[in-house]
């Protein structure tokens, strides 16, 4: 379960940025997960309450987990959509094959909520 190492990872952001600045308790952690990222949100959740019993400035601490659809960009038109499945090969629009994905993969801590 890959879950667990990254919430031990996202404890230890969250630890040493709360304790570069003094903090007494972290109330809220702001995370984004793609929804190919290829994690799980439910283990993720489950992970991160375990792991964060092991910080004192974190055990009472929140877990907003924000989940990012996929979009993807067609170069060849500039139509932005919604992927029905991970792995398509062309536009919905123009039936190019000139696509990327802009937004789905990510997996980063974007805030936290502390009390000095």
């Amino acid at each position: 379960m890959h879950e667990l190492s990254i919430a031990m990872s996202i404890v230890d952001i969250a630890q040493e940025e709360a304790l570069k600045i003094n903090a007494s308790e972290v109330i809220d952690i702001d995370i984004e997960v793609g929804l190919w990222s290829g994690v799980d949100c439910d283990a993720l959740l489950f992970s991160l309450d375990a792991a964060k019993q092991y910080s004192p400035l974190l055990k009472k601490s929140k877990i907003n987990l924000i989940r990012k659809e996929p979009l993807m960009y067609c170069e060849g038109c500039g139509n932005e959509f919604r992927p029905e499945v991970q792995y398509i090969t062309s536009c919905s629009l123009c039936s190019s094959a000139k696509i990327k994905l802009i937004q789905g993969r990510e997996l980063s801590v974007l805030s936290l909520n502390i009390k000095d």
